[in-house]
């Protein structure tokens, strides 16, 4: 017996064996690294409080102190708010770019972000809403109505909805929106004035009541992204090899887009326009777990989590007594960190 024949061979189940152990690391630590950012969160603001007095306030109920209203009415629920937004907007972007095979795809693609501005900016000028929690509502509206718009067109052809019909459609219909809402915000200084600090994306000023009205369609957003996960790791395979294994692709599709649309829309609605954790989380997950999307949409939910946390907790402190909202630190921390990723390693295949 030669050495070639008596050496044994590897299976496909040791092969994906380093695979499963490096997707597993990466997920624990993701989870680590949630949770750490949510104890940061809870403990840093703009007002320096002791790590004791923090402890005390979420331990002791009754406690009536300054501080302990600080933590408890206000910090708690902002990062309640930011955990939820984060994984929302994360998972967006995974479904967003799996479903339309676009690298550069993002939640306001399919016109979620331009349906959310104009009706924002509708109930500011004709109803006179100006709190969060009072125009939540109409944001998730005008997001539900921007994609069901840009789904529309984007079927309107002979062939369907397809990633490129979607994404043209969405195109077109946000530069449309936006259109709308300038012309709304130049001949209405009142508006602009309460539009700009929704539009600039923040968690700051969003109370627990907020986080209760988004918290149920992110959570049946992120159920849906779960149970959409297999069904795009076969698109992936090409539309005619996920037909031939009996995938639907139009059930497919509006699964994965009904997630989008309710992560998208209640993330917006929350806290205004987020920019990219949608684009960069999955960029950077995939290099962990690969294009597999039942790996790739837990992975970005932690991770656009901890993103979203991180920012916020870095605009409280270098602004003190002041703050910097959370989008306009992703914006300055995110397009350095995108552009170093791509050029570190060729876009992941999807």
């Amino acid at each position: 017996m030669t050495a070639a024949t008596a050496a044994p061979t590897r299976g496909p189940a040791a092969a994906h064996r380093p695979a499963r152990t490096r997707r597993w690391i990466g997920l624990l630590v993701l989870l680590a690294l949630t949770v750490v950012a949510c104890l940061v969160s809870i403990a840093i603001g703009t007002r320096s409080i002791g790590l004791g007095e923090v402890w005390r306030s979420l331990l002791d109920s009754g406690l009536s102190t300054e501080e302990a209203v600080i933590v408890r009415q206000l910090r708690v629920p902002r990062t309640v708010l930011g955990l939820m937004v984060g994984m929302a907007l994360g998972v967006a972007g995974a479904l967003m770019q799996g479903h339309t095979r676009n690298p550069l795809g993002d939640p306001g693609l399919l016109g979620v972000t331009a349906g959310a501005s104009l009706a924002v900016v509708l109930s500011i000028a004709w109803l006179g809403i100006g709190t969060p929690s009072g125009y939540v509502w109409f944001a998730f509206l005008g997001a539900l109505a921007g994609t069901v718009a840009v789904y529309v067109l984007g079927s309107a052809g002979r062939g369907g909805a397809t990633p490129v019909t979607l994404a043209l459609a969405g195109a077109a219909l946000s530069a449309l929106l936006y259109g709308l809402v300038r012309a709304v915000l130049v001949s209405d200084q009142q508006t602009l004035d309460q539009f700009r600090f929704w539009v600039v994306g923040a968690l700051a000023g969003r109370d627990a009541d907020v986080a209760w009205q988004v918290g149920p369609f992110i959570a049946l957003g992120l159920l849906l992204a779960v149970v959409n996960s297999p069904a795009l790791n076969l698109l992936g395979l090409g539309e005619d090899v996920a037909r031939g294994l009996g995938q639907r692709i139009w059930l497919a599709r509006a699964v994965g887009l009904a997630a989008i649309t309710l992560l998208a829309g209640a993330a917006t609605a929350a806290c205004g326009p987020i920019a990219f954790v949608g684009l960069v989380v999955p960029h950077a997950v995939r290099a962990v777990t690969g294009p597999d999307h039942r790996w790739l949409v837990p992975c970005s939910a932690l991770a656009g989590a901890v993103l979203l946390l991180t920012a916020d907790v870095i605009g409280r402190v270098v602004a003190r007594p002041g703050e910097l909202q959370v989008g306009i630190v992703l914006a300055l921390i995110g397009a350095p960190f995108f552009i170093a990723l791509v050029r570190r390693r060729k876009t992941a295949g999807l």
